[in-house]
């Protein structure tokens, strides 16, 4: 087998890799999942905290089984409080107490609205993304997120001087008072949310809360090639799975059920989440469905508690809201962190972005950072590319004899390859000596090409001269013609395929991927072209060394 054969063979399974890990995005974007099938409804707790056998089941988890009714296609809205923090620029609706809204203001929308804070939940049509909680009871009064609450101002600003805000929503009926209170904290992305109930009556009230993240799929971004997607939906884990996705057609096929001490369960996006976290001792039913086919539900379910006349009861959650910072996510949860995922390459990618962040460190600027982690990395396979480009070099020097086989035996391509084997062995070279030390590196480079995609720590960081973000695409399309320019000048080093076919398809790969390259965020980009440079300068002292520079004329 030619030791070239491997190379194009290698390159064209990681661009469909990659056009592959993209497809299914677009399509799950393009394509809306089925319409859920109907399951048996809950009886739910009404607004005015009686239950009522056969009501509306609306979207409040299952209780109960009763018969089956639509739920609204629009929510319901009161009055909006305000909320602003040190990173939030929040909406609180008292009608459920639902948060609204919640912008992080230390990261805007774009480099062009530096003033515009990004919108992690928003109650718009576009992007519908929500926090819901609510109580539950069999024979007692409890608000649900229908229930209308009061609250004694419709602004809260985090004053200076103060380390935390809090904002309290009230609500009253039959001897039960409930205050539902949001506690913000000073440079958290950490929400405390607490649900206090009061039972002033003469009876006991028995109930449970629960809490519930709504959003719908993002909308399609047009094409496969309009930017690079990562996975949207759910995400849960509980101390037997430390991570499971639960897509957004999985909701739509089957409605989740699975009760576990601990977890958390998550919206995830690109850069950013929310994510429900319980006390670690608390046991909880995970949940999910859908709502008019669109609006997907993902949430928890709490254990009942007893609350006796005259007493107090309390239920507590924590929502983390904002970046996925990994070094701050696992301090809030056991395995949140893992919302940075970069799949099976995991193992490699985390130890890479630990190295990518301690560069980052010492020379303040993400762009060389990356530079200075990719010559680190080129540096650990040097002796692997060092046997890679001394076999190409040894084929190079052996390019006449192998013409002179291709002129005596013609089509006959079994006789062309026995011949070819014989010379190997007789010239001591291994076929696959050039192909294997590129095979062992894929993993890496697929691994860092997930870590730079996940890591919201590039998202709109500067590098130099026009590139003043490097989670997005280059907007001249410079670094991505270099890169196939540089990808030119590596074919114009390796010795050319026997194979016509091979030698048109190696003649077309620098195009693809340029082409391909063209969309992707130039800090991807930047780490491939500067890996480019360095194999070229590598293989061209070690093909000049050995004499072989002259074939390539």
């Amino acid at each position: 087998m030619d030791n070239q054969r491997l190379f194009p063979l290698l390159a064209l399974a990681f661009i469909l890799f990659l056009l592959w890990e993209n497809w299914l995005q677009f399509q799950a974007q393009k394509h809306p999942p089925p319409p859920p099938v109907t399951a048996p409804a809950a009886t739910v707790q009404g607004q005015s905290g009686a239950v009522a056998p056969g009501a509306p089941a609306r979207d409040v988890p299952n209780l109960a089984p009763t018969a089956a009714a639509p739920a609204p296609t629009t929510l319901e809205s009161g009055q909006r409080i305000r909320v602003v923090t040190d990173v939030y620029e929040a909406e609180i609706d008292t009608v459920g107490g639902d948060l609204r809204l919640l912008g992080l203001l230390t990261y805007p929308e774009s480099l062009q609205q530096p003033q515009q804070p990004f919108e992690l939940l928003e109650d718009s049509t576009a992007h519908f993304f929500i926090v819901q909680s609510g109580l539950g009871s069999s024979d007692s009064p409890a608000p649900n997120h229908y229930a209308r609450f009061t609250s004694e101002q419709t602004e809260y600003r985090l004053q200076d001087g103060h380390n935390s805000l809090e904002v309290k929503l009230t609500w009253s009926e039959g001897g039960i008072t409930v205050t539902k209170s949001y506690t913000f904290q000073r440079g958290s992305f950490v929400i405390d949310l607490k649900q206090r109930v009061e039972n002033a009556s003469a009876q006991e009230w028995r109930g449970w809360q629960y809490r519930q993240l709504q959003r719908t799929s993002p909308p399609s971004q047009g094409g496969m090639f309009s930017g690079v997607s990562t996975y949207t939906g759910g995400v849960i884990s509980t101390p037997e799975v430390k991570y499971q996705k639960i897509p957004f057609g999985a909701m739509a096929k089957e409605n989740l059920n699975l009760t576990a001490k601990g977890g958390w369960a998550a919206m995830i996006q690109h850069y950013f989440l929310a994510a429900l976290v319980p006390g670690e001792e608390q046991t909880d039913t995970f949940y999910s469905k859908v709502i008019d086919g669109s609006r997907f539900v993902l949430g928890m379910l709490g254990q009942p508690q007893t609350i006796a006349p005259g007493s107090t009861g309390e239920f507590s959650t924590r929502l983390y809201a904002g970046p996925k910072l990994q070094n701050v996510m696992e301090t809030v949860a056991p395995h949140l962190q893992l919302t940075v995922d970069y799949g099976i390459f995991t193992v490699i990618a985390e130890p890479l972005f630990w190295l990518l962040k301690l560069i980052h460190n010492v020379v303040g600027n993400w762009g060389w950072a990356i530079i200075i982690l990719t010559i680190l990395i080129k540096g650990v396979f040097f002796k692997l590319s060092e046997t890679s480009y001394r076999s190409m070099a040894r084929m190079r020097n052996l390019a006449p004899k192998i013409n002179s086989l291709k002129e005596r035996y013609g089509d006959d391509k079994q006789r062309m390859n026995q011949a070819m084997m014989e010379l190997y062995k007789k010239e001591k070279i291994n076929p696959l000596g050039g192909c294997l030390p590129i095979a062992v590196q894929i993993p890496v480079f697929i691994a860092l090409y997930w870590m730079l995609l996940e890591s919201v720590e590039l998202r709109q960081a500067p590098f130099m001269f026009w590139i003043h973000d490097l989670a997005v695409k280059d907007p001249y399309y410079v670094l991505p013609i270099i890169m196939g320019l540089t990808m030119v000048v590596q074919q114009k080093l390796n010795p050319p395929p026997a194979d016509p076919t091979q030698a048109k398809m190696m003649m077309i790969l620098p195009l693809v991927f340029t082409v391909m390259f063209l969309w992707f965020p130039a800090g991807l980009v930047l780490y491939w072209t500067v890996s480019n440079i360095l194999s070229i300068t590598q293989q061209y002292v070690i093909t000049k060394r050995m004499g072989a520079l002259h074939v390539a004329t």
